[in-house]
């Protein structure tokens, strides 16, 4: 072994250990490391605009970029997250007062079944909803202490909380100002020819902006209409089921049905038939086609990825990274896909001798 390769396996080593020790320490601030990346593509390109058009500094540029953005996208996440805690409390008084009874609403629903039914689901062992009340109960308790418990200690993680939004701020700005250079830098240091790290990055922005522009868009669109007839209908905990349905919509397939439709059909089977039918119609033709409409638009045009590996790799980004997933999973899965694509290509470009 001569003495320029073990320099150059002494640098490798180096860099491995220095790159892990790094990753470490960064860990604890993770998700704002995380968001201040994303939220600097999205807004990158609003920030390039301003250069071009006014021919500012890149200082102001990215400050007012960075005030945009927090005003756009941060502040009402906030907003909304402190309501959603607060009606989370009161919903976990109410279940846990009695005064919303929710194996009576089961049992309710289960008599209003016609006979047939009813006897269909005897023969298939499904007609005691005895453990199924108790276990819907029981979840519902624990989801709504769980929220009540994050607003009566929300001043113990304030503290990390505000450290953690200001350093995604803080880094925020500097990607938005330094972005281009420091995306030059990484791909200067990534071994590979300069067509496949371009197709590579073309791909991380992509499905970047893709995910979280287009997926919270249709989300945040969804959940807002499903909220507003909840209102309409005085349905409780309006502002709970809008969010369930806003998260809901992320998953293709699944979407913020598996919220209204049983609420629709539970209405026509009471006897409140135009309530049924208002929210019926509502989600089939209003919350349904922003779904259809606005998702092939804004995501699968620039994924191109099949619905379903969007919902497994979302599903299983969010049961790995909590929250953050819905973003993380997918962005694996395309760049895995691209990842393929580019070792297959490169594979049929080497020719087989003889």
């Amino acid at each position: 072994m001569n003495e320029t390769s073990l320099q150059n396996k002494t640098l490798m080593l180096l860099l491995v250990l220095v790159t892990i020790a790094f990753i470490w320490i960064l860990l604890p601030f993770y998700g704002a490391v995380f968001w201040a990346v994303i939220l600097g593509i999205i807004f990158a390109p609003l920030q390039r605009r301003l250069l071009a058009r006014f021919g500012w500094q890149r200082n102001l540029t990215s400050l007012c970029t960075l005030m945009v953005c927090l005003v756009i996208a941060i502040l009402p996440v906030i907003v909304i997250s402190m309501l959603m805690v607060q009606e989370g409390a009161a919903l976990y008084k109410n279940v846990e007062s009695g005064q919303l009874d929710i194996p009576k609403y089961l049992a309710e629903f289960k008599a209003l079944l016609p006979t047939s039914m009813q006897h269909w689901l005897d023969r298939l062992g499904m007609g005691d909803f005895k453990g199924l009340q108790d276990k819907i109960s029981k979840a519902a308790m624990q989801g709504s202490q769980y929220l009540a418990t994050q607003a009566f200690s929300f001043g113990q993680g304030t503290f990390d909380f505000v450290v953690s939004f200001f350093i995604m701020l803080y880094l925020l700005f500097f990607f938005l100002r330094d972005g281009q250079d420091l995306t030059r830098r990484i791909r200067i240091a990534i071994p590979l020819a300069e067509p496949q790290k371009r197709r590579l990055q073309l791909k991380f922005t992509r499905v970047v902006r893709a995910t979280v522009k287009g997926n919270i868009v249709v989300a945040l669109t969804q959940g807002a209409l499903g909220g507003l007839i909840f209102w309409v209908l005085d349905i409780p905990s309006a502002l709970l089921w809008a969010v369930a349905m806003a998260f809901l919509s992320l998953l293709p397939a699944v979407g913020a049905g598996i919220v209204w439709a049983p609420v629709a059909a539970y209405f026509l089977l009471s006897g409140m038939i135009w309530q049924g039918v208002v929210l019926g119609l509502f989600g089939v033709f209003v919350i349904g086609l922003v779904d259809n409409v606005l998702r092939p638009i804004l995501v699968g045009k620039d994924t191109r990825m099949p619905d379903y590996l969007i919902l497994i790799s979302t599903l299983g980004g969010m049961a790995v990274f909590g929250l953050n997933g819905f973003v993380i999973g997918p962005m694996i899965a395309a760049l895995f896909m691209s990842t393929w694509g580019l070792f297959t290509g490169a594979k049929k470009t080497v020719r087989l001798p003889g």
